[in-house]
């Protein structure tokens, strides 16, 4: 029976992918109904997700797929981040889904594949599994990304996006062809059972095969030199589906990443270690400078996502080297950056609804004194993803570069709190144009309150919630939960 229950996220999220497709071509179904529905089956997950939680670590149905598939709080809990973050998707942009046309209700079905194809990842215990779950997800997304058929810069971003990753993708089958000719066999358990009873130097074949998927794993994220795609890609896309690239594929990336480094290539790490010490250090820097050159607001969010990469990075490049809190400090990372992502975007999405074109920072000169309460909670935001103080955002940076300290890796901890400051610079450029310069268009002050306005305040409240470090109740997790919750995730893979 507590198999059944496993599997319910994955029924619900599936089954509602395929209701949603057969019933698509429907005239009289409304985008709003198509919405609804997508939101039902989601939070069916969710539920069932909730109610798995915490109840230890397993083989979904052994005798059925063998080992394919693992059950823990690790998987668990990113299928509950995948599962939220499609459904603040839908719910913050309802308002952007009515002022474009183009959508239909193959776009609500896309979305549900690709978060069953990120849940199937995060389950995976067998690489050929993974990589099918991975192709599943990205094939989605690169649909998604051209769904503005009538776009040219949406067209560009998808070509350039599905040819991209299509070759990384090869990478990722190739390097899983040379790890079973070394091993003979697929499984992560057997993985690392090769690697604890082998020695280095026997393990040619392996570490290459290894290498190559780490190159898919470092594309997908936008790892410098791997992050070409990634300013174009989230600028073609609509603004929902960046929304959803930039919270929630991401991170669903790191969940066979670390899956990877922390339990089947733990005793080889090091092989690795001063190759991913500079990729750390050239995504840092590369996307800071991204960042900074950006007049678009889209496009300088877009660059800074490159940046937290490497933040992730550092704490990744952290576990194995003595630091307890690096592996629960990528896992608290990725919460606070899905938390503040999920918001930045949700505001942009809500104010490109009333608008055509793409948002500059002078677009937002007297931002404040037009919707005090928008600006506020953008301001909320940015502070986070600056890492100020009293936000979640300060936390997430602080548990990395304190694993980075405790690993012995001052180098990455000294550049990384270095570019969080430089970040200051364009995070704190759109606050002050928002507080401190006049509107160019004029306008009236304006309060609107609907369903995306209010989950974007309630994402501004957890993300100052989360900082503090306390609970309003005792039921809810405040910072400290957060973090139990990452240091159970991580327990669970062991």
């Amino acid at each position: 029976m507590m198999q059944f229950l496993f599997t319910l996220p994955f029924l619900s999220v599936l089954l509602g992918a395929f209701v949603l497709m057969l019933f698509s071509h429907k005239k009289s179904i409304s985008l709003k109904s198509f919405n609804y529905i997508s939101i039902f089956f989601l939070t069916i997950a969710l539920i069932f997700e909730y109610l798995t939680l915490g109840a230890g670590s397993s083989y979904l149905f052994e005798s059925i797929f063998s080992k394919l598939f693992i059950l823990d709080d690790f998987a668990t809990l990113f299928d509950m981040m995948f599962t939220l973050g499609a459904i603040l998707t839908l719910l913050i942009n309802s308002d952007y889904f009515k002022s474009r046309t183009y959508f239909t209700g193959e776009y609500f079905s896309l979305l549900l594949f690709s978060v069953f194809g990120m849940m199937m990842l995060s389950h995976a215990h067998e690489l050929l599994t993974a990589f099918i779950s991975l192709e599943i997800a990205s094939l989605s997304v690169y649909a998604l990304v051209g769904y503005h058929k009538n776009k040219k810069v949406s067209s560009e971003a998808m070509m350039k996006y599905m040819v991209l990753g299509s070759l990384t993708g090869a990478f990722f089958i190739l390097g899983t062809a040379m790890i079973y000719g070394a091993v003979g066999s697929t499984t992560l358990e057997n993985i690392a059972l090769y690697v604890d009873n082998s020695k280095i130097e026997d393990m040619t074949l392996l570490v290459v095969g290894a290498s190559f998927l780490m190159i898919t794993i470092l594309f997908k994220i936008g790892a410098v030199p791997f992050h070409s795609w990634v300013v174009d890609v989230y600028h073609g896309a609509p603004y929902p589906i960046t929304m959803f690239m930039a919270s929630t594929f991401k991170i669903a990336i790191f969940a066979i990443a670390l899956r990877l480094y922390i339990v089947d290539f733990a005793t080889i790490n090091s092989f690795w270690r001063e190759l991913l010490q500079a990729v750390t250090i050239l995504t840092l820097i590369g996307g800071s400078l991204l960042a900074i050159s950006q007049s678009l607001v889209k496009r300088m969010l877009a660059g800074s996502s490159i940046v937290h990469s490497g933040y992730l990075l550092i704490g990744l490049s952290s576990i194995g080297l003595g630091s307890d809190i690096a592996a629960p400090a990528v896992m608290f990372y990725l919460i606070a950056y899905f938390l503040s992502a999920v918001g930045s975007f949700g505001i942009l999405s809500f104010i490109a609804s009333q608008s055509k074109r793409q948002m500059s920072y002078d677009d937002f000169k007297g931002f404040a004194s037009r919707r005090p309460y928008m600006a506020l909670m953008m301001t909320i935001f940015m502070l986070s993803l600056a890492g100020f103080p009293s936000t979640i955002g300060f936390l997430g940076k602080f548990y990395i570069f304190t694993s980075a300290i405790e690993s012995g890796q001052i180098l990455l901890a000294g550049l990384g709190i270095l570019t969080a400051f430089i970040s200051v610079y364009y995070y704190f450029k759109l606050i002050a144009m928002m507080y401190f310069f006049e509107s160019e268009t004029g306008g009236k002050k304006t309060f609107p309150i609907n369903a995306s306005t209010i989950v974007i305040a309630m994402m501004a409240l957890i993300v100052v919630w989360g900082g503090i470090g306390s609970s309003l109740f005792g039921y809810l997790p405040g910072a400290d939960g957060f973090i139990d919750l990452a240091k159970q995730a991580i327990t669970s893979l062991k």
